[in-house]
């Protein structure tokens, strides 16, 4: 039959989720706001893993600027982990060999 084992499929496909988990992990991306006044690392797993703020940053005594450059830095690193891991998985289903795919 031209079609494709069930079984071979699921093998492949709990192969590539445990590598796509194990790249989470090792995935670390920064990102930066207030032309780098704030600057936060993130991992695959959208852990926050540090926050860095220019002790300039703080000077001012604007809190409310502060408090929306530490969330452009989160925002920006949560897309940069999202853009990662969609290039990492389309790579994983690629080469999986499923028709249409």
């Amino acid at each position: 039959m031209g079609g494709f084992n069930l079984q071979d499929l699921m093998v492949k496909a709990k192969s590539q989720y445990e590598a796509l988990q194990k790249k989470m992990q090792e995935t670390v991306v920064e990102a930066t706001s207030g032309g780098g006044a704030i600057s936060v690392k993130m991992d695959g797993r959208k852990q926050l893993l540090g926050l860095r703020i220019d002790p300039e940053a703080v000077k001012s005594g604007d809190v409310e600027m502060l408090q929306d450059l530490i969330l452009a830095a989160i925002n920006e690193a949560s897309r940069k982990v999202d853009a990662q891991m969609q290039s990492t998985v389309g790579g994983m289903l690629g080469g999986m060999g499923l028709p249409g795919l």
